[in-house]
């Protein structure tokens, strides 16, 4: 079990559904592994991913902490497979960013499941719980880096 442990926002791309179900499955799995708690929201692809959690970030800032909790940390998941033009690269580009920019903003700690694949076979054996468990893997950095901000935090 894990001290204090995190409440996290799992949030998932429903565009490959069946992919994202392998994800979560893993982040959930993790979360439960180390006594954490979670909320799962979804949006409809990748690109959505970075709006969603701004919405949560902001709905935290609105609420009173009476009411919610407050998110510890967050858990991107999603897949782009590559198609035949290149808006795939335009979306996965954005959508990582995205993430990226909100962590670097709002000092919000991220754990990045978000596949760029070639094919669907690629990015169900990422997905998979007992492959890849790119998931799992993700809910385990987002809790790394909760720990690490509250580190920094205790030291003052």
């Amino acid at each position: 079990m894990y001290e204090n442990a995190p409440y996290l926002l799992i949030i998932d791309s429903r565009f490959y559904e069946d992919v994202s179900d392998d994800l979560v499955r893993g982040a959930i799995a993790e979360m439960d592994s180390i006594g954490g708690t979670y909320h799962r929201v979804s949006v409809p692809g990748v690109f959505e991913i970075p709006a969603g959690i701004r919405l949560a970030v902001r709905s935290m800032e609105l609420v009173s902490a009476a009411v919610h909790k407050r998110f510890d940390g967050y858990v991107a998941l999603g897949c782009v497979i590559h198609g035949e033009t290149d808006h795939h690269e335009h979306v996965a580009r954005e959508g990582l960013r995205g993430v990226n920019d909100l962590a670097m903003q709002y000092s919000i700690a991220v754990g990045m499941g978000i596949l760029t694949c070639h094919t669907k076979e690629q990015a169900m054996e990422r997905a998979s719980v007992d492959k890849g468990n790119v998931g799992g893997r993700a809910a385990r950095a987002a809790v790394q880096m909760i720990k690490l901000k509250r580190s920094l935090l205790s030291d003052r």
